[in-house]
């Protein structure tokens, strides 16, 4: 397991500062073992559930 958990993550969702979709975030803190992640896009929570959900499934602390 990661020591180390990333809590500054934009998504798509983010315009003009994010690119990963968050199914690649999921499956990226997936790779690395980690056992929670953020989301912090700009201006919106519009990803908020979709992260919630797939962290979930993942066994992954939203």
């Amino acid at each position: 397991m990661a020591d180390f958990v990333h809590l500054h993550t934009h998504s798509d969702y983010s315009t003009l500062d994010g690119a990963l979709k968050i199914e690649t975030i999921i499956s990226m803190a997936e790779e690395m073992q980690m056992p929670a992640v953020a989301l912090t896009d700009h201006g919106n929570m519009f990803g908020a559930v979709e992260l919630f959900n797939l962290a979930k499934r993942a066994g992954i602390k939203p």
